[in-house]
């Protein structure tokens, strides 16, 4: 069944469920977010409030985008996985309930909150502090849970195979269908030297290759300042559901990228970087090529991201990322 936000729908699916006790009735149905991937809802009943999502098999903001539909499942093997990690779990929702056979999680609301793509905006900056709570999650995540303290590690290899397609393949396909002028005048003709680049598609096979291929560490699997939520108990970390034992280079590539496409200051990007280096080991050389192609991906590809700097300071990204991407 997919759910709709119809409140007397939902009482009796919750109530099926055993996630609403029987005396309880919904007061009012919010969606908590701009989430791109599922259908989520808060459910508020007076006294108390929780967070309801629902893969399907599509991406919720690209409906053309087929996607596993089971995703949610992953999700929940995530949060699962850090169970027993308690500076881990401490910043993620707990889950309530799960309804494997409809692909329906229900979890903790943990208030409401936005998350920190307003560091996409002109002159907004991350603080340090809140900066460092992310990179120490990343690192204890990284270092906590590995293969080797894990009797069931996190493949998700369906969800890496979308991932994968979009990253290294979709934004170099000669007619992906995608018209970057529509989202910047001048950013169309920057793409076709790209999708020319054969050199530049030789390698990000190799590094594509590597994103597929286990690893030893449970990773996020899309950190970025759209998983980031801050709140009023502090910075808590949500949507896992790219969650897999990988390459922590991949990982803390996409956030250096992040931070850089948002044009943080030069200094909280270093600072970013040694607060997981205090904890956590990291081939930098790898870092760079995944930080590459993060922000190649999020400028030439489908996932676009609400940037407000200029087509200049673009094509300065990308010439940059395509030199780490080539550099022995």
């Amino acid at each position: 069944m997919k759910l709709t936000s119809d409140k007397k729908e939902l009482e009796k699916y919750l109530k099926d469920q055993g996630w609403l006790k029987s005396a309880e009735s919904i007061e009012a149905v919010e969606i908590p977010g701009e989430g791109n991937m599922n259908f989520t809802l808060r459910i508020n009943t007076g006294s108390r409030s929780f967070i309801i999502k629902q893969s399907r098999e599509f991406v919720k903001k690209y409906p053309q985008v087929a996607a596993p539909e089971e995703r949610v499942l992953r999700e929940a093997e995530f949060y699962k996985l850090i169970e027993s990690e308690v500076k881990l779990n401490g910043m993620t929702p707990a889950i309530l309930g799960l309804d494997k056979e409809n692909h329906v999680l229900a979890m903790e609301d943990l208030g409401v909150g936005a998350d920190y793509s307003f560091l996409y905006q002109i002159a907004k900056e991350i603080a340090e502090d809140e900066l460092q709570v992310i990179m120490e999650f990343a690192a204890k995540l990284h270092t906590g849970v590995t293969v080797a303290n894990t009797h069931t590690p996190l493949r998700n290899r369906e969800m890496r195979k979308l991932n994968h397609e979009h990253i290294f393949q979709y934004p170099y396909m000669e007619d992906n269908g995608l018209n970057l002028d529509d989202i910047l005048p001048g950013l169309q003709e920057e793409a076709e030297k790209y999708k020319r680049d054969e050199i530049l598609k030789k390698e990000l096979k190799v590094l594509g290759d590597l994103y597929l291929e286990d690893g030893n560490s449970l990773l996020h699997g899309d950190y970025f300042p759209g998983s980031w939520l801050k709140t009023k108990d502090g910075v808590k970390i949500i949507d896992p559901e790219f969650g897999h034992f990988g390459q922590p280079e991949f990982e803390i590539g996409v956030t250096i990228a992040h931070l850089k496409m948002a044009d943080q200051p030069e200094q909280l990007v270093k600072k970013a970087l040694q607060t997981y280096l205090e904890i956590a080991p990291l081939d930098e050389n790898l870092r760079k090529k995944f930080t590459a192609v993060e922000i190649l991906r999020r400028i030439l590809g489908l996932a676009q991201l609400p940037l407000e700097i200029g087509l200049e300071k673009r094509k300065a990204l990308l010439g940059e990322s395509r030199e780490a991407i080539l550099s022995s």
